[in-house]
């Protein structure tokens, strides 16, 4: 029998429950004192079901650590332009053909567990990274030497000035004394992580885990001594601990968004536009992907089916954008965008003819049942998505009935974050919702690099790097290889190579745009103040971003309420 009940009374159910399972997870205001209590902020990823414990800051099933255990050699803050932050590193300087990359080191510095930290761990970091493609997410590929303890040289075989984001901002320093022995460091889980930065792992539990802060720490030790994270049922129970007031900081789909200090009091909100919402395929049958989805005139006719207006009405709050099949960001890289690209953002309403003439041409016929069908095979796809992600998951639902409409059958299959995270690493998918995110410095060439290098992806079965779509193509790697053999001030040398990049992957589409996603996040203003804001967007606002997460938490102090 099925009991229905109105909304205010599945949001006060949900708030119950969400109560007692935030005491059990050692939560609660009696669980310890009122000024502990006021400065251990309470954190949402968006964790739906139990966390498996994993700190390697490498890992695809890491679940935290970087930037608040593990730390970069600088911050690099990919929302605006402006100068590195130092961490472990001090100073950094080019030669002039951009072969060799010095950096000094911040002197001073141990491991949480007492050890120096010297130039010897940052090499052994980087050669760490080389020898294990899995670890690579960069595209490192420079040889590093220690000239003493605060000083390190990299050197490259071409000009590299590209990768220096990326080895400066992106590369977590790992200790030489606690990971030389383990012999397959891309997937190893690390139970004890041992630091550098502002935090250490005080307790871990399925349900939460927290942080608390290192009181030997090179900067400081931080005014936001305790920082756990919760493991709840979804983006629903989300918005319930936010309306009781037991979570601080979370990012993830809020109702009500555009009035939050109303029906939150006490908290902000901050929307951020960087991310774009795609549809990932794995696209590439030539290593491995099966499915209807590996042809280009399918993709390119979801891509035309998709209604990005009622998708973002329904499933975002119209918090999402526009985004463009080039994946440049409208705003930022307007500059940049390509004149030889059929759209310059992506149509907001669905061309169904469009559609129906791509599949066509393809040998592709529609069934009595209204779903196209070629050589007897249906036009059948599943679409893998996040249990939990209930704005994902209401995209997928929405976005269904659109390709329905045009004759493409579409399976939403939900999945937790682990099956979603394995499927990737094995090419185990058809299609699922994603979404393609920034490099370290606002340029474009990292999402290309990451998402669209042949180096960066790996036949259905092994671990590829970010590029999990299996996309390869030899022009959009020769245009990568030349952006990479130029200083990125050269403007007009650059332009014709993103030329050929975004008309190559609007051609191909190996990732489905589907918007730029609105970020949300939400934080309790009135306990602690210093949150990047619209008006101050120091790092990313997001609570899952690093290590943009640890510079927030520097920031941060509490009010004491």
């Amino acid at each position: 029998m099925t009991m229905s009940r109105s909304p205010a009374a599945r949001v006060r159910a949900a708030t119950a429950l969400l109560a007692a399972a935030v005491v059990a997870a050692g939560c609660g205001p009696s669980s310890t004192s009122a000024g502990a209590e006021s400065s251990t902020l309470v954190a949402y990823t968006g964790q739906s079901g139990d966390y498996q414990i994993n700190f390697n800051p490498y890992a695809p099933t890491s679940i935290g650590g970087g930037g608040t255990i593990f730390e970069p050699l600088f911050f690099f803050n990919v929302l605006r332009d402006a100068e590195p932050t130092p961490k472990l590193g001090t100073e950094f300087a080019w030669n002039a053909d951009g072969t060799q990359l010095s950096v000094t080191l911040r002197d001073g510095v141990t491991w949480s567990d007492g050890e120096k930290f010297t130039a010897a761990d940052v090499v052994f970091t980087l050669d760490m990274i080389s020898k294990h493609k899995g670890m690579n997410n960069t595209g490192y590929a420079g040889r590093a030497e220690a000239v003493d303890d605060t000083h390190v040289i990299i050197r490259f075989d071409r000009p590299s000035f590209l990768d220096g984001p990326s080895v400066l901002g992106r590369i977590y320093i790992v200790a030489e004394h606690k990971w030389k022995d383990i012999a397959d460091p891309a997937v190893a889980v690390v139970k004890d992580p041992v630091g550098t930065g502002p935090y250490l792992l005080e307790e871990f539990k399925p349900q939460a885990f927290t942080f608390k802060a290192n009181p030997t720490y090179w900067g400081g030790e931080p005014a936001v001594k305790k920082v756990r994270y919760l493991s709840l049922s979804g983006n629903q129970a989300g918005a319930a601990a936010l309306k009781a007031g037991q979570i601080d900081w979370q990012t993830g789909p809020v109702p009500d968004v555009k009035d939050v200090a109303k029906t939150y009091p006490g908290y902000q909100a901050t929307i951020t536009h960087s991310n774009q919402i795609a549809l990932v395929t794995c696209s590439n049958a030539a290593l491995g992907c099966q499915g209807p989805q590996t042809d280009p005139a399918v993709r390119q006719a979801i891509y035309h089916a998709i209604d990005r207006t009622q998708t973002n009405a329904l499933a975002f709050e119209n918090t999402g954008s526009d985004v463009s099949p080039s994946f440049l960001l409208p705003g930022r890289d307007d500059a940049l965008v390509s004149d030889k690209l059929q759209n310059k953002t992506a149509p907001m309403r669905p061309d169904p003819a469009k559609a129906q003439q791509l599949l066509e041409s393809a040998g592709y016929a529609k069934g009595s049942d209204g779903i196209y069908a070629k050589d007897g095979a249906p036009l059948s796809l599943t679409l893998s998505v996040v249990a939990g992600w209930t704005d994902y998951i209401t995209a997928v639902d929405t976005m269904g009935q659109q390709l329905r409409q045009a004759g493409i059958k579409l399976t939403p299959q939900q999945v937790s974050w682990n099956e979603f995270v394995d499927a990737k690493d094995r090419g185990a998918f058809q299609l699922i919702i994603d979404s393609l995110y920034q490099g370290p410095a606002p340029d474009p060439y990292y999402l290309y690099n990451y998402f669209y290098s042949t180096a960066q992806t790996a036949a259905v079965g092994a671990k590829p790097g970010p590029n999990v779509s299996r996309f390869s193509d030899p022009r959009v790697d020769q245009a990568l290889d030349a952006l990479k053999l130029l200083n990125p001030t050269d403007t007009a040398a650059r332009q014709p190579h993103l030329d050929a990049i975004q008309t190559r992957i609007e051609q191909t589409m190996p990732y489905i745009p589907v918007l730029t996603q609105g970020t949300i996040s939400v934080h309790h203003d009135a306990k602690f103040t210093g949150w990047p804001t619209e008006r101050d967007l120091y790092a990313s606002p997001a609570v899952w971003a690093h290590p943009d997460n640890a510079e927030v938490l520097l920031r941060l102090r509490p009010t004491g309420k």
